[in-house]
């Protein structure tokens, strides 16, 4: 059974950092996509960032310059750097395969106070 497990998040003024990371288990994703998800209140789930298993990134254009995704395969683990963080960025923040595959974690909680 796949687990993701998302931590890292918190409360933070307009301005500041947070790094996230997701730690997968039952399964090695070294062969797969994965990617960093956001929903914020009333709002759908969108795609924030994608790394390929190659090591290839993309992000989402809300994001671009700001947020930063990683990972480590020896450790089965992605991270998401977020800086100059803006008020906008206030969700919950969830990984996943891309495109999603397996349920979804807890995900962790990011306030983004102004």
């Amino acid at each position: 059974q796949v687990q993701l497990v998302e931590s890292g998040g918190g409360l933070v003024q307009a301005g500041g950092s947070l790094r996230l990371s997701c730690a997968a288990s039952g399964r090695n994703f070294r062969f797969n996509d994965m990617a960093w998800y956001r929903q914020a209140p009333g709002k759908q789930r969108e795609l924030v960032a994608v790394i390929s298993s190659g090591g290839s990134t993309n992000t989402a254009d809300p994001v671009k310059g700001r947020f930063t995704i990683s990972r480590d395969n020896a450790k089965n683990t992605v991270y998401l750097q977020m800086n100059s963080l803006k008020p906008e960025d206030t969700a919950v923040y969830y990984c996943n395969f891309h495109p999603p595959f397996y349920s979804w974690g807890q995900g962790t909680q990011v306030t983004v106070s102004s």
